[in-house]
């Protein structure tokens, strides 16, 4: 009960003065959500991918985050050194549902012997709805001082540097947000909502052939630094991969959670009823272990990854057998 009133209290004072910040969701697998984060990391990797991420935040907890995140896109570099792709997620905390669609562009600067440099914006709108069922002292939810429902939509705009370096690594620069966005209801002149700027830092290198007897190991390290310039947050992880196959890990986001990471990847050519399609899959899962004042009566939180890429094959070599045949 007094969970549920706090909720309450705080939806209502933000409808009231109106919501003027907005926190992005947090991903434990955030490695694999580059191009949702930085525009500049669309379709940096070959051939074409799309990937789906499901969040149960605070689980058992009224009222807590749910997220899913879907993500495709292409390397066209064969043809203009760019890679383009599509960005959606949905948010849903409490009242309150959130849905972003954006369209990425990034054009793939190659940098000789040394990596590739992806400059790219993200364009689309973001929407915002509340559909409140408020339980009130006096059985009145009608109240005219009580927000109703509300939706609205806006421009949104993201921007980001990424670089790919030769030696497997990766550094990230970006922002989301950057058209800070009034939303407003013109039925509803209680409500505004404005879309805050963050900022990224990322960056990640992988270590090949470090462990076992055949250095069948791999250390993967991963980073990112998210800031709205009110709160600063970040997350710092390592995996370990057996022959690029399974893998397991460790995720510390400062002053929220410890997260445990285990995951598959698998041969197109491997799956049953997938025989000789092209790509590989990934499925993962993270559990994060709650450390904050949560933890009293959070079970944790769920993440559910799962990738496919398909890597486009080069084109033919044509020989000719005869000199005259050109």
């Amino acid at each position: 009960m007094r969970k549920n009133l706090l909720v309450t209290i705080l939806l209502v004072g933000a409808s009231i003065f109106g919501l003027h910040a907005q926190q992005d969701m947090l991903m434990t697998h955030f490695m694999y959500n580059k191009m949702g984060i930085n525009p500049g990391a669309t379709g940096i990797e070959e051939g074409i991918c799309g990937t789906l991420i499901y969040r149960n935040q605070w689980d058992k907890f009224n009222g807590a985050p749910n997220s899913v995140v879907f993500n495709a896109e292409a390397n066209l570099d064969r043809y203009i050194n760019s890679g383009v792709g599509i960005n959606f997620y949905n948010d849903a905390i409490g009242f309150n549902r959130q849905n972003n669609l954006l369209i990425n562009y990034s054009y793939h600067l190659n940098i000789p012997n040394a990596g590739v440099l992806g400059m790219g914006v993200g364009v689309g709108f973001t929407n915002l709805a509340i559909s409140p069922k408020w339980v009130t002292p006096d059985n009145n939810p009608n109240d005219p001082y009580l927000p109703s429902n509300y939706s609205g939509i806006n421009l949104d705009l993201d921007f980001g540097l990424y670089w790919k370096g030769r030696q497997n690594y990766y550094v990230g620069l970006s922002t989301t947000h950057l058209s800070q966005s009034d939303i407003k209801n013109k039925g509803n002149n209680l409500i505004s909502f404005n879309t805050r700027r963050h900022y990224y830092i990322m960056g990640g290198k992988r270590f090949n052939g470090l462990f076992g007897r055949s250095r069948e190991f791999d250390l993967d390290l991963n980073a990112i630094v998210r800031t709205d310039l009110v709160k600063v947050s970040f997350d710092v992880g390592a995996r370990i991969f057996w022959k690029n196959l399974i893998y397991g890990g460790l995720l510390y986001r400062y002053s929220d959670a410890v997260a445990i990471m285990a995951g598959l990847r698998m041969d197109g050519n491997n799956v049953a009823g997938l025989a000789k399609m092209p790509g590989y899959f990934t499925i993962g899962y993270s559990y994060d272990i709650t450390t904050n004042k949560l933890a009293s009566i959070s079970k944790g939180s769920h993440e559910i990854l799962l990738k496919y890429c398909y890597m486009i094959p080069p084109p033919p070599v044509h020989k000719a057998k005869n000199v005259r045949w050109l």
